[in-house]
Order: structure tokens, then C-alpha cells, then sequence
């Protein structure tokens, strides 16, 4: 009965932390472009959104994140058996790289909260995708348990990469156009 807390307490938190890190782009998208407006619009936007990054990034996504890890390594202790099989050297890549995404995104958030903008908001919501792509990885592997549906999933992710960077594209020109 405790592993099923354990587990749920482990999705719940994977679902902070992905909305945490959804959202925290966004604003980052949001702080770039405030950063570049006039001074009058800056000095008012800048601080608001300087708040909200801050209270996002340190109230529900580092928390979330470091939740999600000890839950996630309780949920493998009751599933040891699980280490044995490939699907879950490849989910743990996948959420070793989500980590890697997670400390680059706080990297963006010291800088932005510095008035530093390194990343263009173009970059920002490329950057942005990662995070869905990861995700996908994650749950299609979890979910299938099978190293021969990753080969699918792959080039699944191919495709969703593709179709994202043309949205993207897309995105853009009609901004442009406004």
C-alpha cells in the first residue's frame, strides 16, 4: 500500500515540476522581450516579471524537481527489478538530461533576474520545446517498457521536433506580420 502513495506522490510532483518548467520559459520569453521595450514599459514590466519568475522557479519548480528525484529514486527502490531491463536505463538518460535542462534554465533565470539576457525569445521558445520532447521520451518509455517502441519513439520525436521548429517558424512570421 505505500508504494501506491509513493508513486502517485511521485507522478504528482513530475507534474509540478513539467508545469514549473513549461511556465518558467515562458516568462523568460516574456522578461527577453519586456527587456527590450522601451524604458517606460521596462521599468514596469521588468520588476513584475522578475517576481513572478522568482516566485515560480523557487516556490513550486526547485522544490518540485528535488521532490520528484527523491520520490523517483523511493518508486525504484520497490521496483529494483525495473534496473534490470533496458526501457529504464533509457527513461533514467532521458530524466539525467531533463536535470541538465532544469540547471540551464536556472542559469537563464540568475541572468534574467540580472537584467542579462543571453538568449534571444526566438532561442527561448525553441528552448522551450525541449522540455516537451523530454517528456514525451519519459512517458512513452515508462509507459511501454520496451526498448524496441524507443526506436519508434524516436523517430516519433523526429517528427514532433520537425513539426514543432515549423510552428515555430510559422509563429513568428505571423508576429512579424502584426
Amino acid at each position: 500500500m505505500a508504494f501506491e502513495y509513493i508513486k502517485a506522490l511521485h507522478i504528482i510532483f513530475v507534474i509540478t515540476w513539467f508545469a514549473g518548467l513549461f511556465y518558467i520559459v515562458r516568462l523568460f520569453i516574456y522578461q527577453t522581450e519586456a527587456l527590450e521595450k522601451p524604458e517606460a514599459e521596462r521599468i514596469i514590466l521588468a520588476p513584475q516579471l522578475n517576481i513572478m519568475s522568482n516566485r515560480l522557479w523557487m516556490i513550486i519548480t526547485w522544490p518540485s524537481a528535488i521532490l520528484t528525484l527523491i520520490f523517483g529514486f523511493w518508486v525504484l527502490y520497490y521496483r529494483w527489478g525495473y534496473m534490470q531491463l533496458g526501457f529504464m536505463h533509457a527513461k533514467l538518460g532521458f530524466v539525467f538530461i531533463l536535470y541538465i535542462y532544469h540547471f540551464i534554465c536556472h542559469k537563464i533565470y540568475k541572468d534574467l533576474q540580472n537584467g542579462i539576457t543571453k538568449w534571444t525569445s526566438t532561442q527561448l521558445r525553441i528552448w522551450n520545446e525541449v522540455a516537451t520532447i523530454l517528456l514525451f521520451a519519459i512517458v512513452f518509455l515508462i509507459v511501454l517498457k520496451s526498448l524496441v517502441s524507443v526506436a519508434w519513439g524516436i523517430a516519433g520525436l523526429v517528427v514532433l521536433s520537425v513539426v514543432m521548429m515549423i510552428g515555430i517558424k510559422w509563429y513568428k512570421r505571423v508576429r512579424e506580420k502584426s
